[in-house]
């Protein structure tokens, strides 16, 4: 009987080493978090965010607080707080704004194991592991099919020049770039493409286009929807998602020169008081499950990683520009500086 019994105890415990090294093996052990909650800044759409706190919440057990920013107040809110910051990591928004906060000394450098994850390491991650790369999406243009019908001399833009025609002015809606990681890079795109000197001068007349500037990169794309001007500057899977999930009555067009795109961030703060919490986000972040989550919240951004989908990969497939991002992040302030001193201020925003 006792031999027996100890049989039983042998098999028992080999069988929970058995599932520990299997559960090893798989991945699909969860890290140790010593955190009870985590603070979290959010760039990209509200619903967005609030699904990913769910889905964390969750899997992990900690009680996520966000905050949704665009990508320039976001930088602006950690630039402020550097002696004392309250967020433990950002989320989200084109990595252009990530660069600058590296430079800004608000990022903390961490060597996540999810990096192996990644399909283009040398593209959607810092030489110094500060941020990473967790989705892509493309620039396009979003213009009201209803205006076009009131309208049949004018046609949906398909390049840049094409929001200089005559039939725009005071048409054309963007975000502005002191507060919008999108319309930063639209930004940048136009001086990439043109050339400083050129692009500078290009940018002047765009502006004397444009109707009204928003805070929110995704909001120009509500706007013209509702027919309060023509033509929107919007990230691609933001116009899909008015589309189809909105039944907004627009049409989705590319510039054939070459468009620009994001890659999406995340990166831990520095001086986080959530560090646990922080690290177990970023690596999720860089899984296959978190990114394969994006179409469940109306989100249809490309994913970085080995083993999700890209929802629509179509928005990806069009004329992409070289983008140096890390130009883009250097020049930032420099940029924003300019085109708001001497172009366009960032009063009275919509």
């Amino acid at each position: 009987m006792k031999r027996m019994y100890r049989m039983i105890c042998l098999v028992a415990v080999l069988a929970l080493v058995l599932g520990a090294a299997l559960s090893a093996c798989s991945g699909s052990s969860k890290p140790t978090i010593k955190d009870k909650e985590l603070n979290l800044l959010c760039t990209p759409q509200e619903e967005w965010c609030a699904g990913m706190k769910a889905e964390f919440e969750a899997k992990y057990g900690v009680t996520v607080n966000y905050v949704r920013m665009s990508a320039g107040e976001a930088l602006a809110r950690l630039q402020a707080e550097k002696d004392n910051p309250s967020f433990d990591i950002w989320w989200g928004g084109p990595v252009d704004s990530f660069i600058a906060a590296k430079a800004a000394g608000v990022l903390e450098p961490y060597d996540s194991p999810s990096y192996k994850n990644l399909i283009d390491p040398a593209k959607a991650k810092d030489a110094d592991n500060t941020w990473a790369g967790i989705y892509m999406g493309s620039l396009g243009f979003a213009t009201n099919t209803n205006w076009l019908k009131e309208h049949p001399e004018a046609k949906a833009p398909t390049s840049w020049d094409d929001l200089l025609k005559p039939e725009f002015k005071g048409q054309v809606m963007v975000a502005h770039p002191s507060t919008s990681g999108t319309s930063y890079t639209a930004l940048a795109t136009i001086l990439q493409i043109k050339g400083e000197e050129a692009g500078w001068e290009y940018l002047k007349q765009y502006a004397g286009q444009i109707a009204q500037y928003t805070k929110s990169g995704a909001a120009p794309a509500k706007f013209v929807g509702l027919g309060e001007a023509a033509v929107a500057i919007v990230f691609s899977h933001d116009i899909v998602n008015e589309i189809e999930n909105n039944k907004a009555p627009l049409t989705l067009t590319f510039p054939a020169e070459g468009t620009g795109y994001e890659i999406g961030g995340v990166a831990i703060v520095k001086g986080a008081k959530h560090m646990s919490a922080a690290k177990a986000w970023f690596d999720w972040a860089l899984s296959p499950e978190a990114q394969s989550l994006g179409p469940k919240y109306k989100a249809y951004q490309a994913p970085t990683v080995k083993g999700a989908t890209a929802s629509r990969p179509e928005l990806m497939q069009v004329k992409l520009i070289n983008y140096d991002f890390q130009w883009a992040g250097s020049n930032k302030k420099a940029f924003v500086e300019k085109f708001t001193n001497e172009i366009a201020t960032a009063d009275n925003l919509k």
